[in-house]
């Protein structure tokens, strides 16, 4: 059966799950917080029967404070780097146990979390050679606040090019980050595995349903959530549904599949609000001049056409 036909339950408003929550009641995130929104929403579509491996990062503070964890299924806080090392190991010890018939008679779905600090930085290497083995039945998840949020700002391989970060500070002769972010959707695509998604809480539905299917499909799976912050990004903390909204209509962060390597969009944006209109919310683009805008919306239109381009050459 092919990825795209693989059959799963879909999330509507007339069945949104209404419990028990994976997560707990309360936690320590920021005002605003929209990492722990998507969080509590990959895990409210999931229900309680699966095992989660959670990296160092800002949803492991503020949900597993020792000897305290807000998670109510089995959850494993592992080192920085290696969540999907540790996910493709849970994976394959309940396997043997199912083989062996004790105590799971079904798979029993694993999920890692991770920022992108976790992800496209330290935990690279660790994530390639989970997705390399393709046989494994794993989902990876990479929350992407687009910088090192719980150490102070800092910036990552995630953050945008002319974002103000406490390691890429704007200055006479510096206007921010000074590289592109990396994509990671396209490189996790490239190791040929069943699912690739981008994912945003600001269209909650289309998240959740994206979670479900990585997690119905065999083989490993890859999505990369938006995750606005707006403590690091310098934002009222009341914007973050709304810069989500605006990161998918200024084509910044496109929403699409990647099923068995072909492409599918899910929203498509034929007529783009301006990115000036997304910047101005948070404080990190500020020092942003027009010129500079305007770099960046030539580089953001060019990267929206490939990914067209894509959808039209490879169709589900």
């Amino acid at each position: 059966m092919r990825a795209a036909d693989v059959p799963f339950e879909k999330v509507t408003a007339k069945n949104f799950p209404k419990g028990p929550d994976s997560l707990a009641p309360g936690h320590r995130a920021c005002q605003g917080c929209g990492e722990v929104l998507a969080l509590r929403l990959l895990l409210k579509s999931l229900g309680t029967e699966f095992i989660a491996v959670s990296a160092t990062g800002c949803m492991e503070v503020c949900t597993g404070p020792y000897p305290q964890s807000a998670w109510r299924m089995p959850w494993i806080h592992v080192a920085f780097e290696n969540a999907a090392a540790v996910a493709s190991g849970v994976e394959a010890a309940t396997h043997v146990l199912r083989r062996k018939g004790r105590g799971y008679d079904q798979r029993i779905p694993v999920v890692a979390v991770a920022g992108d600090g976790g992800t496209a930085d330290i935990g690279l290497q660790a994530l390639s050679g989970a997705l390399e083995r393709f046989h494994e039945n794993f989902v990876y998840i990479c929350l992407d606040n687009e910088a090192y949020m719980n150490t102070g700002i800092q910036r990552s391989s995630s953050t945008p090019f002319g974002a103000n970060t406490t390691t890429s500070p704007v200055g006479s002769h510096s206007k921010g980050q000074y590289t592109w972010k990396k994509n990671m959707p396209a490189i996790a695509a490239a190791h040929g595995i069943p699912y690739v998604a981008t994912a945003n809480p600001a269209f909650h539905l289309d998240l959740m349903n994206k979670i479900r299917r990585a997690v119905a499909i065999e083989g490993p799976a890859y999505i990369h959530v938006y995750a606005p912050c707006p403590t690091g990004w310098r934002m009222k903390p009341e914007l973050a549904i709304e810069s989500g909204k605006l990161a998918v209509s200024t084509r910044i962060f496109p929403l699409y599949e990647v099923i068995e390597g072909n492409y599918v969009i899910n929203r498509k944006v034929e007529n783009p609000t301006p990115i000036a209109e997304y910047f101005k919310i948070q404080g990190r683009f500020r020092h942003l001049k027009e010129a500079d805008i305007a770099t960046i919306t030539d580089r953001v239109n060019k990267e929206y056409e490939k990914l067209v381009a894509l959808s039209e050459r490879f169709p589900v």
